[in-house]
């Protein structure tokens, strides 16, 4: 459960040495080919002895978020040569300028009275000598990891012009067992894999688990008596509801941008079609009337038109849709099957898994079908998912197995937009159907 945080842009030392905008370093993550900016993340000060490990730990956290984004090299600490309780004031610029440093984060934990912990940041341009942005958080303890997210994505915000995507959690199908009996359970962890909690035992089968963009739920497909049935699970609670039982379902619903409707596909009088439902009400509503399997549908982030694949031309392909299901049009016309498709959350790209030639592809397209491009390809990706920034994806990787069914793996992986960084995201079981949370509310 989110613990209580207060967050302050407090003390007008930290924000004193603000660089002017003529004077800023940025990355600029719309190039094709993207050199890793040099940065030195300093162990933090602390004042106190039992500050000690978080001025440590905290740092570690963020060096690793920031490497694992593609856009940052941090510098090893070992090659710092100023210490962190020398730079209480300003840091000795020339001492980072020697190991090649363009950006420098520098820092500080502390106790206070009631029991709490105050950890401020800083985020230096070092050859400009000037602060870029500092800000001072308040939590529990037992927070500290979430702080060094939270620092993570406003260093990434500054030096990218982006938001970050630090302070976010992966909510995934974890699987066991061997493939004849195999036991998946709905499991979540933090984006950087810490903190795994599972939020089913295993039981029934649990499919395609979906996060809504404005509460941490989710929706997700269970098998119940063999059975399809959605549930909507409140994560911070553990309360979990029935939405209905959904014969003929193969995949999850989505929500609105608004968390208040789903919109879903579902099998009736021999036909899949798309529909949606209000969870206010539990009032549904038919989309598609179209004899061929409409399936995956998803809403644009303004919730004005819905992305779905159906193969009412011969083969499966993605459609778009007015959100009360006018204006039908098919949008991607290239050599595969299309499905899966998911909306970015800019509302400028969407995202698909293409099948072709014996092989899957994760892929990205405009909203008119213009521009396609690949980003991966592999024995079996499926199944994309957004980071909350619109910049990174996550997807499931299968390898393929012997003849037997065994060696294979399900995997989580990420790439970005360039199709660069392609990297497998550690779960500690197999692990399928990602899907990424929006960013957690500072309460």
């Amino acid at each position: 459960m989110i613990q209580a945080f207060r967050l302050f842009a407090v003390l007008a030392g930290l924000l004193a040495f603000v660089a002017p905008a003529a004077a800023q370093l940025r990355i600029d993550i719309n190039r094709g080919t993207i050199e890793p900016l040099p940065i030195a993340i300093s162990d933090f000060d602390s004042e106190t002895p039992d500050g000690t490990q978080m001025a440590t730990d905290i740092p570690r956290v963020i060096r690793a978020n920031l490497e694992r984004s593609g856009l940052f090299a941090p510098l090893d600490p070992k090659a710092h040569i100023q210490r962190p309780a020398d730079m209480r004031t300003q840091p000795r610029f020339q001492d980072w300028r020697v190991i090649k440093a363009q950006a420098l984060v520098t820092g500080k934990t502390e106790r206070v009275p009631d029991g709490r912990i105050r950890v401020e940041f800083r985020l230096w341009d070092v050859y400009a000598e000037q602060q870029m942005t500092g800000l001072a958080y308040f939590t529990n303890p037992d927070n500290w990891r979430r702080i060094a997210h939270l620092i993570s994505d406003q260093v990434y915000k500054r030096l990218t012009g982006e938001e970050g995507y630090f302070d976010t959690r992966i909510v995934f199908v974890s699987e066991t067992g061997p493939a004849a009996k195999r036991v998946k359970r709905l499991a979540i962890m933090d984006q950087d894999s810490e903190n795994l909690r599972y939020l089913t035992d295993g039981r029934f089968l649990v499919l395609t688990p979906r996060f809504s963009p404005t509460n941490q739920e989710i929706t997700y497909l269970s098998y119940f008596n063999d059975n399809p049935r959605v549930y909507l699970y409140n994560i911070d609670t553990g309360r979990q509801e029935v939405v209905g039982d959904f014969p003929g379902m193969t995949f999850a619903p989505r929500f609105s941008p608004d968390g208040n409707t789903i919109v879903m596909s579902m099998a009736r009088d021999g036909n899949s079609d798309i529909y949606t439902m209000d969870l206010r009400t539990r009032a549904i509503k038919r989309l598609t009337t179209d004899p061929a399997i409409d399936t995956s549908p998803t809403f644009s982030p303004d919730a004005r038109r819905i992305a779905f694949n159906s193969d009412r031309g011969g083969t499966s392909q993605l459609y778009t849709m007015e959100a009360d299901g006018s204006n039908q049009r098919r949008i991607s016309f290239g050599d595969g099957r299309y499905s899966t498709p998911v909306w970015s959350p800019r509302g400028d790209l969407i995202a698909f898994t293409l099948q072709k030639g014996g092989k899957f592809f994760i892929g990205v397209m405009r909203t008119d079908g213009s521009g396609d491009r690949l980003l991966t390809e592999s024995f079996l990706d499926e199944g994309p998912t957004w980071a909350p920034n619109g910049r990174v994806l996550m997807f499931g990787r299968q390898t393929p197995g012997d003849a037997q069914g065994r060696g294979g793996r399900q995997r989580v992986m990420s790439v970005d937009l360039t199709g660069h960084n392609l990297r497998e995201v550690v779960t500690q079981t197999d692990a399928s159907d990602p899907a990424w949370s929006p960013p957690a509310p500072l309460k």
